[in-house]
């Protein structure tokens, strides 16, 4: 850690007038509602799809274009923050991201919905990079753990309260209030920033040496960046619905990810101002930092998708009540955050990585031995196990991610680290849906194996069924045809269930893996890695 980083910091968190815990409560709350609207719509699809006239393919776009937006942003807030003054940034990007929710509530058809998705994006995935600088700037080194925890608060809750508010409003008011309930707390927000929110000096200082010396935004290396990771995620969101690689339109986007790729890496190692530093992903500290980040947003956002379809599928619960199986995790989570904050400065990172992956593994293994009557405080009991473990992970990897980062790379190494959450997530979203479609498949053909006619236990099993709807009512024939469609659904959700175990296996060993990468992180100084993230 640089002590000039500190010392500058620390200063003008020490002289500030304002409560810096005013000034991270009203950045969490920005944050919170960019990051809650990566999941929110997600439930809302069929609604949107209702009221607009279109198929759930075309809705789900919705999603897609916000993703894609969000990750072509993220690489060049960290080089415009530091140009145009993080709080004029981020008051932009905040203003943008509320106008653009309102319009997405007042969107007359799907093609203005997209239009108005793509500019939330925009806004939105440039505040969460700047927001951690901001956080850096406004408190002393000691507290900046605490500062962190509630920032990481923002950032994994949000993502488990998205489906769990999103249907409620879409059940009882309407999809539109999914983007309009922004509106108000966006005003709120940013009058109240605006009037507390002071730039600290050293980031003046940085502003001007950046003219000073005349740095240009690289817009060729943006270019490349923006369609490198605006491709990745397109293919990732898009890829299962299209049929991967026998869409001609996967292809096309394939070619261009990696085209993109190819062209990127020696440009920007190239380049004296590059527009991501390919060096600093390439390094042993920021870059096992990263892949971790990358583990931790796969599981975050594939367990928070994948439990409510789950419970719903093959539970038979409501879109309410799927979204509570998560809210008990989520708390657990809050009150960890800030258990993890106090931590951190006593306990070295990787270290707590380690601990929180294997609790994190342990919450993987726990969901592979669901059955089919098992109850509401199963699921939950699971999600509260991974809310002890996040929480472990995600903020010792902001410690260790800064450290070592000279002070004028802070900005892009906060960008890139949220750059590897949100790929994550899309990345452990796919992984999911591709092996949950798979094993199904195979599930399902292996199950049938045993469900022949001609064995006895299927014809005990319709003799069974069959006498169970006649006593029903039925007539003779019907209740046969009653007892053959049972049997074939009942095949269908074992061979679902069985497949939900598969990706949770898939899950435990992601998690796993963060492990061996923890292990190879050096030493980080007490207190002082956090310094460095302004």
């Amino acid at each position: 850690m640089s002590g000039r980083a500190t010392t500058a910091s620390g200063s003008a968190a020490q002289g500030a007038t304002t409560n810096p815990w005013l000034i991270a409560v009203l950045v969490a709350v920005a944050t919170f509602m960019e990051v809650l609207d990566t999941t929110i719509a997600n439930v809302a699809l069929p609604y949107i799809a209702g009221g607009m006239g279109v198929s759930e393919d075309e809705a789900s776009w919705v999603v897609t274009t916000y993703l894609v937006s969000n990750a072509i942003i993220l690489t060049a807030s960290s080089f415009l923050a530091r140009r145009f003054g993080r709080k004029a940034f981020f008051l932009t990007c905040l203003a943008l991201f509320t106008v653009s929710s309102v319009l997405c509530g007042f969107a007359w058809n799907l093609q203005s919905l997209l239009l108005f998705r793509i500019l939330q994006g925009l806004g939105g995935g440039g505040m969460v990079p700047v927001s951690q600088s901001i956080l850096a700037d406004s408190f002393p080194p000691a507290k900046r753990g605490q500062a962190f925890a509630l920032f990481g608060v923002a950032v994994v809750v949000a993502p488990v309260v998205g489906p769990t508010l999103g249907g409620w409003l879409s059940d009882n008011l309407s999809w539109h209030w999914c983007f309009l309930i922004n509106g108000p707390v966006g005003v709120i927000a940013i009058g109240l920033i605006a009037l507390v929110l002071k730039e600290s000096e050293a980031a003046i200082a940085e502003r001007r040496r950046l003219i000073a010396a005349g740095h240009s935004f690289d817009i060729i290396g943006f270019v490349l960046v923006a369609t490198f990771l605006g491709a990745l995620e397109l293919m990732l969101d898009r890829g299962l619905e299209d049929d991967w690689f026998s869409s001609h339109f996967i292809v096309a986007v394939a070619v261009i990810c990696a085209t993109a790729f190819v062209l990127m890496i020696p440009w920007e190692m190239s380049r004296k101002n590059p527009m991501i530093d390919v060096r600093m992903v390439g390094s042993r500290q920021f870059g096992a930092s990263f892949l971790v980040m990358l583990a931790t947003g796969m599981i975050l956002l594939a367990t928070t998708q994948l439990l409510p379809q789950m419970v719903q599928q093959n539970f038979g619960y409501t879109a309410t009540w799927a979204g509570l199986v998560l809210s008990p995790g989520g708390l657990v989570t809050m009150l960890m955050m800030f258990v993890v904050g106090r931590l951190s400065g006593k306990v070295q990172p990787k270290y707590m990585i380690i601990a929180g992956a294997l609790v994190v593994a342990a919450a993987m293994y726990d969901l592979t031995r669901v059955y089919a009557d098992v109850g509401f405080w199963f699921f939950a009991s699971s999600r509260m196990l991974l809310g002890i473990g996040l929480p472990l992970i995600f903020l010792s990897i902001m410690a260790a991610s800064y450290d070592g980062i000279p002070p004028d790379k802070t900005d892009q190494a906060s960008a890139l680290i949220n750059a590897a959450r949100n790929t994550g997530g899309s990345i452990g979203v796919s992984l999911a849906a591709n092996v949950l479609q798979h094993r199904e498949q195979f599930h399902q053909v292996r199950l049938v194996e045993h469900a022949l006619p001609s064995s006895s236990q299927y014809q005990d099993t319709l003799h069974q069924m069959t006498n169970y709807f006649a006593a029903h009512g039925a007539s003779l024939a019907q209740a046969q045809s009653q007892a053959i469609a049972w049997i074939g659904q009942t095949v269908q959700a074992q061979a679902a269930l069985l497949a939900y175990i598969d990706v949770y296996w898939v899950l435990m060993l992601v998690s796993l893996c963060a492990v061996p990468l923890a292990l190879s992180l050096r030493n980080v100084k007490p207190g002082a890695a956090p310094a460095m993230a302004h």
